[in-house]
């Protein structure tokens, strides 16, 4: 990923105040802005302390609207996609944390029915394993989409949230970092995600996302667990189109039994039968119909519960896939 530059200044690495673009607003309607967030704050039981630490010197940082605001400039193919994020070095490095960190995430497994895998798989797509967790001050970066972003809304509700955060001592604005639109720590969890489902596994008082792996590990499989996970099947798997006809039912809107599929001439990616199992799919065909095909179950539509793109949940299924042999029933 592109490094990208800021500025930084003041107690707890807040943003420091960069000439706007020229459709933004002045910077004393920013501050009437803040007062009136910061009264909303407190009306919701946010310190005073906390509001000041976390709000003190706060400017916007032009380069987060200059992402908001910039059009992607083409759509990579799965292919594309794939070798990115499903890479030789991220696999080696996907066997190697799962085999050190393997009691702690059998742990986790026990608790939530999460398999160890796609919790590795997970984490390699979110943050290459913890080594990228964004370089932006959360409560700035948010600050800046709330105010001037094109969702402000919704920036405004997670912005509150990471205020909440702070207020209840999980971290510290100085540690608070994130991506440019607000999702943070190793899971890239946004601020309301963490409140709903972040976890206090290794029992310090703290839902350490940033820093703590069983809080990690734990907070990604209590998200999957609620969003209906099930455990011991598989997310999907890649397959064969034998005959021309299963591709016109390709899509998540059809779904139908294995042994229909089967019968279609739809194959393992080997050319082996499908499992005999009783559970639905659907075939999804990401580079149209001569690109590679899957057949995909409930457990693919929960991990695109966390990201709505089939090109992130494929990924995170045959990385899991990648860096284990078992792969769950089916």
């Amino acid at each position: 990923m592109m490094r990208r530059r800021f500025l930084l200044c003041g107690l707890g690495g807040l943003a420091c105040a960069l000439a706007l673009p020229p459709r933004a607003v002045a910077r004393t309607d920013f501050a009437r802005w803040l007062e009136e967030l910061e009264r909303e704050a407190r009306g919701q039981g946010i310190s005073a302390r906390t509001l000041k630490e976390a709000l003190a010197g706060l400017a916007p940082i032009p380069r987060v609207l200059e992402l908001d605001r910039r059009q992607p400039e083409g759509r990579l193919s799965f292919a594309e996609y794939r070798r990115r994020v499903v890479s030789h070095d991220r696999i080696r490095s996907g066997r190697e944390r799962l085999a050190r960190h393997l009691p702690l995430l059998r742990r986790v497994r026990r608790r939530y029915g999460v398999p160890e895998r796609i919790l590795v798989a997970l984490w390699g797509v979110e943050s290459d394993y913890g080594r990228f967790r964004g370089r932006f001050p959360v409560i700035p970066a948010l600050a800046t989409l709330a105010f001037d972003g094109r969702r402000a809304r919704f920036f405004r509700r997670e912005l509150l949230a990471a205020l909440r955060i702070l207020d209840q001592g999980h971290i510290s604005p100085r540690e608070m970092y994130g991506s440019w639109a607000g999702a943070m720590g190793q899971p890239q969890f946004m601020p309301t995600t963490f409140l709903a489902h972040a976890v206090d596994f290794d029992g310090d008082g703290r839902r350490d996302i940033w820093h703590s792996l069983p809080d990690v590990f734990a907070s990604m499989a209590r998200y999957l667990h609620r969003s209906g996970w099930r455990p011991g099947w598989r997310w999907g798997r890649e397959v064969r189109l034998v005959k021309p006809g299963p591709a016109a039912r390709a899509g998540l809107a059809y779904r139908a039994p294995l042994a229909s599929w089967a019968r279609a001439g739809v194959r393992r990616k080997d050319g082996g039968t499908l499992p005999r199992a009783k559970i639905e799919a659907s075939l999804l065909l990401p580079d149209g119909r001569d690109g590679p095909a899957f057949l995909v179950y409930d457990n693919f539509r929960v991990l695109l519960r966390w990201n709505r793109s089939t090109h992130f949940a494929l990924s995170v299924g045959l990385l899991g896939d990648a860096v284990t042999t078992s792969g769950g029933s089916a």
